[in-house]
């Protein structure tokens, strides 16, 4: 990775006619943006079909994409809607903010129409795109299970067989269910064919697509359901430990996630396999990996099931080198960042030594004391990402506003900003003459927006995910002004 910059700026936050971010004309705009303003990378969250709560971190698989993602006028364009077919649709009242719930009503109505019209004619294409993607057809039968038993998790589901994933059940049910499995492969098929298309146009700028993989995967997905021996679960498939992290300065609970936890030592058996599936499967999606809690790689916090709060967890040894080593190893062309934020042991700091993946800087955790730490960037060593804050901060100016005097006033002190200088463009000056090499902020940042234009509350189940960019909001004055400081911090 050779010094350069990037917007941190999820596909959902596009502005589009429909409710949210799509593949569509946005997008491709977005790319120009970022190539006017002398950009190299653009940061997105997990693509994944988000499930309760709208995550794209519980996704009910880790192959699959988002259906909302899919652009409605390309659709138009191809012949498989009209206009009249998402005209009379509704997709959410206001542009700034998604409306998951109007959008779950009419996203699928529009797509089962697009599948009636097109899916004969595209037969021969989606059978190709099928052998290249073998994970697809799994995919779909528990897609098509959940919908048959009303969406509950498959946990819940009352048919023993199936929920244990057994082999008669699963052959009964394909056949059943056998509409409803080419619905969700037309979807994923309608998903890659246009996502391949604007990763390619991105590409073709000389700017490659960073991608989240979060560490672990939820437990109402098909990873879990059909490949249980690699999860912490007992001999009827429910959680024995569950993941999160412990108490601490700012959570006296800790957290608890419930993703169940890995079975590592089935994993190493197995040559860990499933997880070289995974990163085969991410890297068709994304140029760069950031790999969320690194930590869980050294050691994780594996919470007994069934526990309301993350208390009484316990620290079990992860992978190491072994894993990390051989994700290296095995995909030689593929940048990967460890996601190191927090309180590292010395164990985790080694691991990451050894890896030679580059660690994370938040410039939002620089100035919240006033004492050294090492998140300031007199700090940095040159293998590190610097961001101003990530999709779980505050925006800078949010930040700003609600910090403390005395950290505000340390803040503008060690940046140099004057009253001369909005505060957000201090901390973005501050990350880009770092010597990180590769400093990230997130768009909201460029934009100098505040209070109720950030990503996501950490601890919080509603109203996330939600922020969307304006329309005309970017501008080629602002491109310009991004690259002036492109250029004299030669990045």
């Amino acid at each position: 990775m050779k010094r350069s910059s990037g917007i941190l700026f999820p596909i959902s936050s596009l502005p589009s006619p429909y409710g949210i971010g799509t593949f569509g004309k946005a997008a491709y705009e977005f790319a120009d943006f970022l190539k006017a303003a002398g950009q190299k990378y653009w940061q997105v969250l997990p693509l994944g079909p988000t499930s309760y709560g709208d995550s794209p971190y519980q996704s009910f698989s880790t192959n699959a994409g988002n259906p909302y993602f899919i652009d409605l006028d390309m659709l138009i364009e191809d012949g498989l809607l009209t206009k009249e077919d998402v005209k009379k649709e509704k997709w959410g009242t206001n542009p700034r903010y998604v409306d998951y719930g109007q959008i779950y009503i009419s996203r699928f109505k529009v797509l089962e129409k697009a599948k009636e019209r097109g899916y004969k004619s595209l037969i021969n294409e989606i059978g190709a795109f099928v052998d290249d993607n073998p994970w697809v057809e799994n995919y779909a039968l528990f897609m098509a299970l959940k919908k048959h038993f009303n969406m509950i998790s498959w946990q819940e589901w009352p048919e023993e067989d199936i929920r244990l994933h057994d082999k008669d059940a699963v052959l009964k049910y394909k056949m059943e269910l056998s509409d409803d499995m080419e619905f969700y492969i037309f979807i994923q098929y309608l998903f890659f064919k246009q996502w391949d298309k604007l990763k390619k146009y991105i590409n073709d700028l000389g700017i490659e697509i960073i991608g989240d993989l979060p560490i672990y995967v939820a437990l109402d997905s098909c990873d879990v359901w059909a490949e249980p021996q690699f999860f912490s679960l007992d001999d009827k498939n429910y959680p024995v430990e569950v993941a999160g992290v412990p108490p601490d300065y700012f959570s006296a609970d800790g957290q608890l996630w419930g993703n169940p936890c890995y079975n590592w030592d089935a994993m190493k058996k197995d040559g860990y396999r499933w997880w070289l599936r995974r990163i085969e499967g991410a890297v068709k999606l994304y140029d760069v990996l950031r790999i969320d809690h690194f930590r869980g790689f050294d050691e994780y916090w594996a919470v007994p099931a069934g526990e309301s709060t993350a208390r009484n967890g316990q620290w079990k040894p992860g992978p190491g080198m072994d894993l990390v080593g051989l994700l290296s190893s095995t995909f030689p062309k593929t940048e990967f960042i460890a996601e190191d934020l927090g309180q590292p042991s010395p164990t985790v700091v080694k691991l990451l030594n050894d890896s030679k993946w580059p660690g994370m800087k938040v410039l939002e955790f620089a100035f919240d004391s006033g004492e050294a730490n090492n998140y300031q960037p007199h700090t940095y060593d040159k293998n590190c990402i610097c961001y101003t804050g990530t999709h779980d901060n505050a925006t800078v100016m949010e930040w700003y506003q609600t910090a403390k005097k005395a950290d505000r006033k340390y803040a503008k002190e060690y940046l140099g900003i004057s009253r001369f200088e909005k505060f957000n463009w201090g901390m973005i000056r501050g990350g880009m003459s770092s010597v990180a090499v590769l400093f990230v902020a997130q768009m909201q940042d460029y934009l100098g927006l505040g209070k109720f234009n950030r990503i996501n509350v950490p601890g919080t189940k509603s109203g996330n995910w939600q922020w969307r960019l304006l329309k005309n909001e970017l501008s080629d004055g602002l491109a310009e002004k991004i690259l002036q400081l492109v250029h004299m911090y030669e990045r």
